[in-house]
């Protein structure tokens, strides 16, 4: 083609400012609401597939984050950009040292201006992938104003003046599938077509998407009547797939894809799309070459074990029709998956650049998505590139 696409990524992060809360809470609420401390870095531990810090009196400097009784570290994995691959390790790391994009707006336009990125859909840090750190809390009425504060910066000053180059992408409150609807509401109406969301809420205390008493309906309702689309990224569960306590982090990293597909075989036979038939959803860094085999096993359970299955009437149609009509998958280097393309559906894929983590092919992406799709029609590279991306999050095409 004469010219590659211009990139909309659909998976990147936002390392929040000291001030996003500390700005928006009421004052009586500053105190234990989240807010910022510079210490070092004290010891760090690996146990149970997670990682566990905690402030020392020597050692390199860390900015945390502290929130009711949460002390919280940044650390280099989440904002690793800029840092030679072999010095991106679970390390202390401040704002002064972060590359500026991480956390500024204009900066983070700059970087994706050098890495033919036009757009971005960014997922949050210090509250997690979807929110879990505001569900965790005791205080229910200040979580649900730090769910609120960090919706309003996201729009007024993270989004605001990029000219939609950088896309919302706010939170809900977890534990309230009503209040969920309500902020969806508030959201829409300010233009956003996206929300956080958690792979498997039962990892999180929370009712499954099987729920017979129909937990999620208010908040699926809303997504479905708002053309809003739920995306859910790897770890949005709080736990991540691996073999055994004392495996090393690579494993769970190798696996990561394995939450994405258990979600995704979750809606496909929970009935929520023939409940909601205007719902999508999203999985976003679980790459996409683990597809067909998922949908090709499901269609086989579908047709060979309905009967035992517990599939009922609540699955009229095979698993991987559901799938066409309302999953996106997202990958950033996936040879395998798309030399699959045709089982894993061209209209159901996107793209990410993940800046500014460990993963981000930031700033080569433009080489590596040339490398990628150099046997691809211009028409299946730019759906891939930004095409898809334009109908699910529901873009102005210009």
């Amino acid at each position: 083609m004469a010219d590659f696409p211009k990139i909309i990524s659909v998976d990147d992060h936002v390392v929040e400012p000291p001030g996003v809360w500390q700005d928006r809470l009421p004052a009586k609420y500053r105190e234990v609401g989240p807010r910022t401390m510079r210490a070092p870095l004290g010891e760090m531990t690996f146990v149970g597939g997670k990682f566990t810090y905690s402030p020392g009196t020597d050692g390199p400097m860390c900015d945390w984050w502290l929130y009711e009784d949460l002390v919280y570290p940044l650390t280099r994995l989440s904002a690793a950009v800029g840092f030679d691959r072999d010095e991106v390790k679970v390390t202390a790391i401040t704002f002064d040292e972060m590359r500026p994009g991480c956390f500024d707006p204009v900066a983070r336009l700059e970087d994706m201006d050098a890495n033919w990125t036009e757009a971005s859909l960014s997922f949050p840090t210090f509250p997690r992938f979807c929110g879990q750190t505001f569900l965790e809390a005791s205080d229910r009425a200040l979580a649900l104003l730090c769910v609120e504060a960090y919706n309003d910066w996201m729009f007024d000053e993270w989004c605001g003046g990029s000219n939609g180059r950088l896309i919302p992408l706010p939170l809900i409150p977890l534990w309230d599938a009503q209040l969920a609807a309500v902020e969806v509401h508030r959201n829409a109406a300010r233009g956003c077509h996206a929300v956080c969301f958690t792979e498997i809420p039962p990892h999180l205390g929370l009712p499954s998407v099987h729920d017979a008493d129909g937990f999620w309906d208010p908040f699926f309702a809303a997504c479905a009547e708002t053309d809003t689309v739920v995306c859910m990224h790897i770890g949005s569960s709080s736990k991540m797939p691996s073999t055994s306590p004392d495996a090393p982090a690579g494993v769970g990293s190798t696996l990561t894809y394995m939450n994405a597909a258990m979600s995704m075989v979750d809606y496909l036979m929970s009935g929520v799309f023939e409940k909601h038939p205007a719902l999508h959803v999203a999985y976003s860094e679980g790459q996409i070459g683990w597809i067909p085999y998922i949908l090709e096993r499901a269609d086989a359970v579908w047709e060979q074990n309905r009967a035992w299955a517990g599939l009922g009437d609540k699955v009229r149609k095979p698993p991987s029709q559901y799938y066409r009509e309302h999953v996106y998958g997202c990958f950033f280097d996936d040879a395998h998956g798309l030399n699959s393309l045709e089982e894993v559906g061209v209209d159901n894929i996107t793209f990410e650049t993940d800046y500014p983590h460990s993963d981000s092919t930031w700033p080569h992406t433009r080489e590596i998505a040339e490398r990628l799709t150099k046997n691809l029609d211009d028409e299946t590279i730019y759906k891939i590139m930004r095409g898809n991306a334009i109908r699910m999050l529901s873009l102005d095409p210009d």
